[in-house]
This record gives structure tokens, C-alpha cells and sequence, in this order.
């Protein structure tokens, strides 16, 4: 007789040949990379930030070896699970550049540092990073829990209708992420910061990422569309319709401004001062990790309940 586990496992092979396939794929373009003569690609030389040379091929090699240690384990183990999900914000964070170039193609702006093949690239990175956080999260729900069918640890009858405290403490601290961030500008120099078409795309942007979005998943009105919505008042908002900006843009936030720290930290020469910088990278970096957060609350509290447990 097949178990609901043994029919999950199977369901999770596709996502484990996935990654696979693109661990040999973008793994030998960058094996090819490294061992021959890699482009040259502006501003920084390279297409990825961190794990470039050889740290790019054995990021890919330890993303496929992981995709087959989860497919293969039977029992969660914290410890697998928490390096692939390691190994995928490192996959992100290599690209995060891709944040503000998505800006700047969706303005039709491109700067003149712009290069198809780096782009290309880049997508290629953080697609490897979504096919392995899929299958981590499919082990975890494999795994974790005593229902078969949906592995939440939950007990039956806790589901919340409210956010939780922390959930609301996430979204202020977002908040007041982009409120700093633009104290920490108008301080510095506003007009200096907002001559490139792809940055003002950005700011505004933020604004909504930073003020609208972190609210609306802790409060009602992020649920059930207001009343003053024409012809939506009262419906259901969708999930994904904030689910999927609120990890997006979290984790690529956190991604890009996070690197842009570690950068910082190095030494790396910029036009604003190190202060400034230090102010509003950290600023962007709470912004990303609220999102991420109170994204996580309302995922949870709004999924359907499972229909052999309740939860």
C-alpha cells in the first residue's frame, strides 16, 4: 500500500531532478567560466556578487548534492534543512543585483552598465534558488508533523485569526525601516540621490513595499478588500497577491542591501559617506527582514485548513 509520506516523496523526485539538471547546466557554464576566460561584465567585473571563480561552481555543486540528501532523507533533520535553505539565500544573495535591474527594465530605463548576458545570468542564479527552496520546503512538509498529509506541527484547533504579536512588531519594524531610510536621504542630499530614472523607480516603489505592503499582512483590510475598493469592496483578497511581493521583495531587499553591507564592510569607495551608507543599508535590511516576517505570519494564518487534520 503507497503512504501519503511515500506519495509525497515521489511527487518531490521532479523538483530533485530540477535542480539537478540545473546544478550540471549553470554549474558547467560557470565551471566553463572559471576555467577558461570569464566576460568581463560592468560595473564590478563580475555577474555575481561573492561566489564568483570556483565559490560560484561549488555553490552549485552543494545545491545539487543537497536537492538529493533531502529527496533521500526519510526523518527531519534540522540540520539538512537549514543548510539548503543556507544554500538558497546564498543563491540569492549572488544575484542580487537582479533587484534594481528588474526595476529598471519594468521603467524601460536601463542603465548604460546593463548587460543581457550578466541578466541572464543572474536569472539563471536565483532560478537554481527557487527550485531548491521548493524542494526544501516540500522535505519539510515530508517530513515534519503527524499528519501525512499536511506535516504541521500545530496542534488541531490553534489555527489564529489574528496576526501575532511578533507579526505586528515585524510590520512596524518594516515601516520604520523606510522611514529611516528616507530621514537618512533628506539629511544627506535628496536631490543627489534621485537623478537615475531605475533609483526614483525604486524609491517609489519602497514606498509601497515599505509602508503599504508590511501594514496590509497584518491587518484586516490586507484580508478582505476595504469598502472603499470599487467593485472588490468585500472580497476576499487573493493570497499570493501579497505573498508573493512580501517574500519577493523581502528576501531580494535583504539580498541586495545585505551584500551591499558586506561590501561596505570591506571597504569598497562610494560617493556617499560611510555613515550614510551604514544608516541606510542597515535601514533597507530591517524594511527586508520585516517583510519576510510578517509575510511568514500571513502565509500561516490564511493557508486553507488540511482536511484530514483540521490544522
Amino acid at each position: 500500500m503507497t503512504t501519503p509520506a511515500a506519495t509525497a516523496r515521489g511527487n518531490g523526485n521532479g523538483l530533485t531532478y530540477a535542480v539537478l539538471a540545473w546544478a550540471v547546466a549553470y554549474g558547467g557554464l560557470r565551471l566553463a567560466w572559471t576555467a577558461g576566460e570569464a566576460p568581463e561584465f560592468p560595473p564590478f567585473g563580475s555577474d555575481l556578487l561573492g561566489f564568483t571563480g570556483w565559490r560560484s561552481v561549488a555553490l552549485c555543486l552543494a545545491a545539487g548534492v543537497a536537492a538529493v540528501a533531502l529527496d533521500r532523507a526519510s526523518t527531519w533533520r534540522p540540520m539538512l534543512a537549514g543548510f539548503a535553505w543556507a544554500l538558497t539565500g546564498a543563491l540569492v544573495a549572488a544575484a542580487a543585483i537582479l533587484l534594481p535591474e528588474l526595476v529598471s527594465l519594468l521603467l524601460f530605463a536601463p542603465g548604460p552598465s546593463f548587460d543581457p548576458v550578466a541578466f541572464a545570468s543572474r536569472l539563471g542564479c536565483v532560478t537554481g534558488a527557487a527550485l531548491l527552496g521548493l524542494a526544501t520546503a516540500r522535505y519539510q512538509r515530508r517530513t515534519r508533523g503527524d499528519c501525512p498529509d499536511c506535516c504541521r506541527t500545530v496542534r488541531p484547533g490553534l489555527r489564529r485569526s489574528a496576526p501575532a504579536p511578533w507579526a505586528r512588531w515585524a510590520a512596524y519594524v518594516a515601516v520604520a525601516g523606510l522611514v529611516t531610510r528616507f530621514a537618512a536621504q533628506a539629511v544627506v542630499d535628496l536631490d543627489g540621490l534621485t537623478r537615475d530614472a531605475s533609483m526614483i523607480g525604486l524609491e517609489i516603489g519602497l514606498v509601497l513595499a515599505g509602508a503599504l505592503l508590511p501594514l496590509a499582512l497584518v491587518q484586516h483590510w490586507g484580508e478582505v478588500w476595504p469598502r472603499w475598493v470599487p467593485l472588490l469592496a468585500g472580497r476576499t483578497i487573493p493570497r499570493r497577491l501579497l505573498l508573493v511581493p512580501g517574500f519577493g521583495l523581502g528576501a531580494g531587499i535583504v539580498a541586495y542591501f545585505g551584500m551591499g553591507l558586506a561590501q561596505l564592510a570591506t571597504g569598497s569607495a562610494s560617493e556617499f559617506s560611510d555613515t550614510f551608507l551604514w544608516v541606510a543599508m542597515s535601514a533597507y535590511c530591517l524594511l527586508g527582514l520585516g517583510l519576510l516576517a510578517a509575510s511568514s505570519d500571513y502565509h500561516l494564518r490564511t493557508r486553507d485548513a488540511c482536511r484530514s487534520c483540521g490544522r
